[in-house]
Protein backbone atom coordinates (compact mmCIF):
# COMPACT_ATOMS: atom_id res chain seq x y z
CA UNK A 1 0.00 0.00 0.00
CA UNK A 2 2.65 2.49 1.07
CA UNK A 3 4.89 1.96 -1.98
CA UNK A 4 2.14 3.05 -4.40
CA UNK A 5 0.96 5.90 -2.18
CA UNK A 6 4.52 7.25 -1.95
CA UNK A 7 4.66 7.57 -5.74
CA UNK A 8 1.25 9.20 -6.08
CA UNK A 9 0.67 12.96 -5.97
CA UNK A 10 -2.60 14.83 -6.56
CA UNK A 11 -3.08 18.35 -7.87
CA UNK A 12 -6.36 19.41 -6.25
CA UNK A 13 -8.22 22.70 -6.33
CA UNK A 14 -10.58 23.97 -9.00
CA UNK A 15 -10.67 23.75 -12.74
CA UNK A 16 -9.48 26.90 -14.54
CA UNK A 17 -6.95 27.55 -11.77
CA UNK A 18 -3.79 27.20 -13.85
CA UNK A 19 -3.53 23.48 -13.14
CA UNK A 20 -2.80 22.62 -16.78
CA UNK A 21 0.11 25.07 -16.80
CA UNK A 22 1.39 23.64 -13.52
CA UNK A 23 1.10 20.06 -14.78
CA UNK A 24 2.92 21.00 -17.97
CA UNK A 25 5.84 22.41 -15.99
CA UNK A 26 6.05 19.52 -13.54
CA UNK A 27 5.86 17.01 -16.40
CA UNK A 28 9.33 18.18 -17.45
CA UNK A 29 10.85 16.79 -14.25
CA UNK A 30 12.63 13.46 -14.29
CA UNK A 31 10.47 10.42 -13.43
CA UNK A 32 7.15 12.29 -13.54
CA UNK A 33 4.27 10.52 -15.27
CA UNK A 34 1.45 13.07 -15.74
CA UNK A 35 -2.20 12.01 -15.69
CA UNK A 36 -4.38 14.86 -16.89
CA UNK A 37 -8.03 15.02 -15.78
CA UNK A 38 -9.05 11.39 -15.07
CA UNK A 39 -12.41 12.86 -13.91
CA UNK A 40 -12.67 10.58 -10.89
CA UNK A 41 -14.45 13.36 -9.05
CA UNK A 42 -17.11 13.71 -11.71
CA UNK A 43 -17.98 10.01 -11.42
CA UNK A 44 -17.87 9.71 -7.63
CA UNK A 45 -19.30 13.13 -6.82
CA UNK A 46 -22.21 13.75 -9.18
CA UNK A 47 -23.68 17.18 -8.47
CA UNK A 48 -27.18 17.35 -6.96
CA UNK A 49 -29.34 19.23 -7.59
CA UNK A 50 -28.15 19.56 -11.15
CA UNK A 51 -30.53 22.45 -12.06
CA UNK A 52 -28.86 24.88 -9.64
CA UNK A 53 -28.16 27.25 -12.55
CA UNK A 54 -31.90 27.62 -13.11
CA UNK A 55 -32.78 28.19 -9.46
CA UNK A 56 -34.32 31.40 -8.22
CA UNK A 57 -31.93 34.20 -7.35
CA UNK A 58 -33.49 34.76 -3.92
CA UNK A 59 -33.03 31.26 -2.50
CA UNK A 60 -30.58 29.18 -4.54
CA UNK A 61 -30.33 25.61 -3.23
CA UNK A 62 -27.19 24.42 -1.49
CA UNK A 63 -24.83 22.67 -3.88
CA UNK A 64 -24.51 19.04 -2.84
CA UNK A 65 -23.49 15.73 -4.39
CA UNK A 66 -25.37 12.48 -4.79
CA UNK A 67 -23.47 10.80 -1.91
CA UNK A 68 -24.56 13.66 0.37
CA UNK A 69 -28.16 12.50 -0.10
CA UNK A 70 -27.69 8.75 -0.48
CA UNK A 71 -24.79 7.66 1.71
CA UNK A 72 -27.00 6.48 4.59
CA UNK A 73 -29.15 4.28 2.34
CA UNK A 74 -28.04 0.63 2.23
CA UNK A 75 -29.02 0.13 -1.42
CA UNK A 76 -26.84 3.03 -2.62
CA UNK A 77 -23.70 1.53 -4.17
CA UNK A 78 -21.35 3.74 -2.11
CA UNK A 79 -23.42 3.44 1.06
CA UNK A 80 -21.61 4.03 4.35
CA UNK A 81 -23.12 0.75 5.53
CA UNK A 82 -20.82 -1.16 3.17
CA UNK A 83 -17.83 1.18 3.13
CA UNK A 84 -15.49 -1.57 4.29
CA UNK A 85 -16.49 -3.60 1.23
CA UNK A 86 -16.26 -1.03 -1.55
CA UNK A 87 -13.45 1.24 -0.34
CA UNK A 88 -10.60 -1.29 -0.75
CA UNK A 89 -12.03 -2.34 -4.13
CA UNK A 90 -12.17 1.27 -5.28
CA UNK A 91 -8.57 1.71 -4.20
CA UNK A 92 -7.54 -1.32 -6.26
CA UNK A 93 -9.46 -0.05 -9.29
CA UNK A 94 -7.75 3.35 -9.22
CA UNK A 95 -4.32 1.88 -8.49
CA UNK A 96 -4.48 -0.72 -11.26
CA UNK A 97 -5.76 1.84 -13.76
CA UNK A 98 -2.96 4.30 -12.98
CA UNK A 99 -0.30 1.58 -12.95
CA UNK A 100 -1.36 0.51 -16.46
CA UNK A 101 -0.75 4.04 -17.74
CA UNK A 102 2.55 4.24 -15.89
CA UNK A 103 3.65 0.96 -17.46
CA UNK A 104 3.06 2.42 -20.92
CA UNK A 105 5.41 5.30 -20.07
CA UNK A 106 8.33 2.97 -19.47
CA UNK A 107 9.53 5.14 -16.58
CA UNK A 108 11.06 3.32 -13.62
CA UNK A 109 10.47 4.49 -10.04
CA UNK A 110 7.83 6.96 -11.29
CA UNK A 111 6.24 9.96 -9.64
CA UNK A 112 2.57 9.62 -10.62
CA UNK A 113 1.21 13.16 -10.86
CA UNK A 114 -2.58 13.33 -11.19
CA UNK A 115 -4.35 16.58 -12.01
CA UNK A 116 -7.90 16.18 -10.71
CA UNK A 117 -9.77 19.50 -10.77
CA UNK A 118 -13.03 17.72 -9.90
CA UNK A 119 -11.69 17.99 -6.38
CA UNK A 120 -14.94 17.81 -4.45
CA UNK A 121 -13.97 14.18 -3.69
CA UNK A 122 -10.47 15.06 -2.47
CA UNK A 123 -11.37 13.81 1.00
CA UNK A 124 -12.34 10.40 -0.39
CA UNK A 125 -9.19 10.08 -2.47
CA UNK A 126 -6.89 11.00 0.39
CA UNK A 127 -8.70 8.55 2.65
CA UNK A 128 -8.15 5.84 0.04
CA UNK A 129 -4.48 6.83 -0.47
CA UNK A 130 -3.49 8.29 2.92
CA UNK A 131 0.25 8.52 2.17
CA UNK A 132 -0.14 10.14 -1.22
CA UNK A 133 1.00 13.70 -1.73
CA UNK A 134 -1.18 16.77 -2.14
CA UNK A 135 -0.66 19.98 -4.08
CA UNK A 136 -3.49 22.40 -3.29
CA UNK A 137 -3.58 24.93 -6.12
CA UNK A 138 -5.72 27.86 -5.01
CA UNK A 139 -6.93 30.68 -7.24
CA UNK A 140 -9.27 33.63 -6.68
CA UNK A 141 -12.70 32.16 -7.36
CA UNK A 142 -13.80 35.24 -9.29
CA UNK A 143 -11.17 34.62 -11.95
CA UNK A 144 -12.22 30.98 -12.09
CA UNK A 145 -15.85 31.95 -12.68
CA UNK A 146 -14.79 34.51 -15.28
CA UNK A 147 -12.76 31.89 -17.12
CA UNK A 148 -15.72 29.51 -17.25
CA UNK A 149 -17.95 32.30 -18.48
CA UNK A 150 -15.59 32.71 -21.43
CA UNK A 151 -15.43 28.94 -21.96
CA UNK A 152 -19.18 28.78 -22.59
CA UNK A 153 -19.06 31.20 -25.50
CA UNK A 154 -19.81 30.10 -29.06
CA UNK A 155 -16.82 28.35 -30.67
CA UNK A 156 -14.67 28.16 -27.53
CA UNK A 157 -12.44 25.24 -26.58
CA UNK A 158 -15.05 23.99 -24.06
CA UNK A 159 -17.92 23.84 -26.55
CA UNK A 160 -15.73 21.59 -28.68
CA UNK A 161 -15.55 19.24 -25.69
CA UNK A 162 -19.30 19.09 -25.10
CA UNK A 163 -20.22 22.37 -23.38
CA UNK A 164 -23.14 24.36 -24.72
CA UNK A 165 -22.88 27.96 -25.94
CA UNK A 166 -24.33 30.32 -23.37
CA UNK A 167 -27.08 32.79 -24.19
CA UNK A 168 -26.92 36.30 -22.77
CA UNK A 169 -29.93 35.48 -20.63
CA UNK A 170 -28.11 32.59 -18.97
CA UNK A 171 -24.96 34.42 -17.94
CA UNK A 172 -25.97 35.24 -14.37
CA UNK A 173 -27.29 31.73 -13.75
CA UNK A 174 -24.00 30.24 -14.93
CA UNK A 175 -22.09 32.68 -12.73
CA UNK A 176 -24.05 31.51 -9.67
CA UNK A 177 -23.49 27.88 -10.62
CA UNK A 178 -19.75 28.16 -11.19
CA UNK A 179 -19.31 30.26 -8.04
CA UNK A 180 -21.05 27.53 -6.04
CA UNK A 181 -18.87 24.82 -7.61
CA UNK A 182 -15.66 26.74 -6.80
CA UNK A 183 -16.83 27.28 -3.23
CA UNK A 184 -17.68 23.62 -2.64
CA UNK A 185 -14.42 22.34 -4.13
CA UNK A 186 -12.34 24.86 -2.22
CA UNK A 187 -13.97 23.96 1.09
CA UNK A 188 -13.50 20.23 0.54
CA UNK A 189 -9.84 20.61 -0.37
CA UNK A 190 -9.27 22.96 2.58
CA UNK A 191 -10.55 20.28 4.97
CA UNK A 192 -8.58 17.53 3.27
CA UNK A 193 -5.43 19.66 3.32
CA UNK A 194 -5.82 20.47 7.02
CA UNK A 195 -6.14 16.77 7.88
CA UNK A 196 -3.21 15.62 5.73
CA UNK A 197 0.35 15.07 6.91
CA UNK A 198 2.18 18.44 6.64
CA UNK A 199 5.19 16.66 5.16
CA UNK A 200 3.06 15.43 2.27
CA UNK A 201 1.33 18.64 1.21
CA UNK A 202 1.89 22.10 -0.26
CA UNK A 203 -0.50 25.02 -0.71
CA UNK A 204 0.28 27.10 -3.79
CA UNK A 205 -1.65 30.19 -4.82
CA UNK A 206 -1.94 30.69 -8.56
CA UNK A 207 -1.25 34.38 -8.15
CA UNK A 208 2.08 33.63 -6.43
CA UNK A 209 2.93 30.97 -8.99
CA UNK A 210 2.27 33.40 -11.79
CA UNK A 211 4.30 36.17 -10.15
CA UNK A 212 7.31 34.10 -9.08
CA UNK A 213 7.20 30.57 -10.52
CA UNK A 214 10.90 29.91 -9.91
CA UNK A 215 10.26 30.43 -6.18
CA UNK A 216 7.02 28.43 -5.93
CA UNK A 217 8.02 25.40 -8.01
CA UNK A 218 10.78 24.26 -5.61
CA UNK A 219 8.14 24.10 -2.83
CA UNK A 220 6.20 21.61 -4.94
CA UNK A 221 9.34 19.68 -5.86
CA UNK A 222 10.08 19.11 -2.18
CA UNK A 223 6.69 17.50 -1.71
CA UNK A 224 7.22 15.39 -4.83
CA UNK A 225 10.70 14.45 -3.57
CA UNK A 226 12.12 15.64 -6.86
CA UNK A 227 15.36 17.60 -6.59
CA UNK A 228 16.06 19.50 -9.79
CA UNK A 229 18.76 22.10 -9.82
CA UNK A 230 17.62 25.72 -9.83
CA UNK A 231 18.96 26.06 -13.36
CA UNK A 232 16.55 23.32 -14.46
CA UNK A 233 13.66 25.05 -12.69
CA UNK A 234 14.49 28.28 -14.50
CA UNK A 235 14.58 26.45 -17.82
CA UNK A 236 11.21 24.75 -17.26
CA UNK A 237 9.57 28.03 -16.29
CA UNK A 238 10.92 29.75 -19.39
CA UNK A 239 9.72 26.99 -21.72
CA UNK A 240 6.20 26.94 -20.24
CA UNK A 241 5.71 30.68 -19.85
CA UNK A 242 2.47 32.27 -21.02
CA UNK A 243 4.44 34.77 -23.05
CA UNK A 244 5.91 32.01 -25.21
CA UNK A 245 2.52 30.60 -26.20
CA UNK A 246 1.71 31.71 -29.78
CA UNK A 247 -0.93 34.43 -29.85
CA UNK A 248 -3.09 32.22 -32.07
CA UNK A 249 -3.28 29.65 -29.25
CA UNK A 250 -4.22 31.88 -26.32
CA UNK A 251 -6.73 34.55 -25.38
CA UNK A 252 -10.52 34.67 -25.22
CA UNK A 253 -12.12 31.42 -26.38
CA UNK A 254 -8.90 29.41 -25.93
CA UNK A 255 -8.10 26.92 -23.18
CA UNK A 256 -5.03 29.04 -22.44
CA UNK A 257 -6.83 32.30 -21.90
CA UNK A 258 -5.34 34.94 -19.62
CA UNK A 259 -2.56 34.91 -17.06
CA UNK A 260 -3.87 38.11 -15.52
CA UNK A 261 -5.60 38.05 -12.12
CA UNK A 262 -8.61 40.34 -11.75
CA UNK A 263 -9.92 40.11 -15.30
CA UNK A 264 -13.47 39.52 -14.01
CA UNK A 265 -13.76 43.26 -13.33
CA UNK A 266 -13.59 43.91 -17.08
CA UNK A 267 -16.00 41.24 -18.28
CA UNK A 268 -18.88 41.17 -15.78
CA UNK A 269 -21.62 43.73 -15.25
CA UNK A 270 -22.27 45.22 -11.82
CA UNK A 271 -25.27 42.94 -11.27
CA UNK A 272 -23.25 39.88 -12.31
CA UNK A 273 -20.47 40.81 -9.91
CA UNK A 274 -23.01 41.17 -7.08
CA UNK A 275 -24.50 37.76 -7.86
CA UNK A 276 -21.03 36.21 -7.74
CA UNK A 277 -20.07 37.94 -4.49
CA UNK A 278 -23.34 36.91 -2.84
CA UNK A 279 -21.93 33.38 -2.94
CA UNK A 280 -18.18 33.93 -2.74
CA UNK A 281 -17.62 36.98 -0.52
CA UNK A 282 -17.21 35.22 2.87
CA UNK A 283 -14.75 32.67 1.52
CA UNK A 284 -12.82 35.27 -0.50
CA UNK A 285 -12.48 37.38 2.62
CA UNK A 286 -11.31 34.38 4.65
CA UNK A 287 -8.66 33.56 2.02
CA UNK A 288 -7.44 37.14 1.75
CA UNK A 289 -8.77 37.82 -1.74
CA UNK A 290 -11.34 40.34 -0.53
CA UNK A 291 -10.95 43.06 2.08
CA UNK A 292 -13.77 43.80 4.49
CA UNK A 293 -13.73 47.41 3.33
CA UNK A 294 -14.68 46.28 -0.19
CA UNK A 295 -17.87 44.54 0.88
CA UNK A 296 -19.92 47.72 1.24
CA UNK A 297 -18.87 48.82 -2.24
CA UNK A 298 -19.98 45.49 -3.70
CA UNK A 299 -23.37 45.73 -2.03
CA UNK A 300 -24.15 49.12 -3.56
Amino acid sequence: MTAFDDRLCWIFGSSRSGSTWLLRMLSQLDRVVPIDDPHIGHHLGVWRPIPLAWATEDEPPELRTLPDFKRDRPDYFFSDCYRDAWLPALRDLIRIRFEAQVADSGIEDPIILVKEPASHVADWLLEIFPRSRLIFLLRDGRDVVDSWLDAYREGSWATEEGAYPLSERGREALIRWQASVWLRRTEVVQRAYAAHDPELRALIRYEDLRRQPTVELPKICRVLRANPRQERIDEIVAIASYERVPSSQKGDGHEIRRAKPGGWRETMSASEQRAMHDILAPKLEELGYLKASELSTLAS
